[in-house]
């Protein structure tokens, strides 16, 4: 058996629960937001509490606002680009061909002095 003075089945700040020992709750708002998927969601908001124009969904993580009939479409995924990509967009193929000829030829001169390129 255990001794002591030990109160089983409590913790620190455990008591009876109600408003009568924590205080009135904070008046709250109920906002209603949409999503371009149909779910609605609705957080509470402090009464004094600036409301936000949209809020993320939390079942589908696509942006929602409060008009129903026109929920804001969900955005446009733009597609990982590569390095050799974004450089393709600045050089043409000529222009690749030049600037490799440049340092291909670079290389052999370093080479044919004896510097040692690793």
């Amino acid at each position: 058996m255990a001794g002591g003075n030990a109160i089983r089945g409590s913790r620190v700040g455990a008591g009876p629960m109600g408003e009568a020992e924590r205080g009135d709750s904070a008046p709250r708002t109920h906002v209603s937001y949409f999503c371009a998927s149909g779910h609605v969601t609705r957080p509470a908001f402090a009464a004094d509490a600036q409301i936000p124009e949209s809020w993320d969904c939390p079942r589908c993580g696509l942006p929602a606002n409060m008009d129903q009939e026109n929920p804001p479409p969900p955005p446009k995924i733009v597609p990982y680009k590569t390095h050799l990509a974004y450089v393709k967009e600045r050089r043409s193929d000529a222009e690749a061909a030049q600037i490799l000829d440049e340092a291909v030829s670079l290389l052999r001169a370093r080479r044919a002095a004896g510097e040692i390129i690793y």
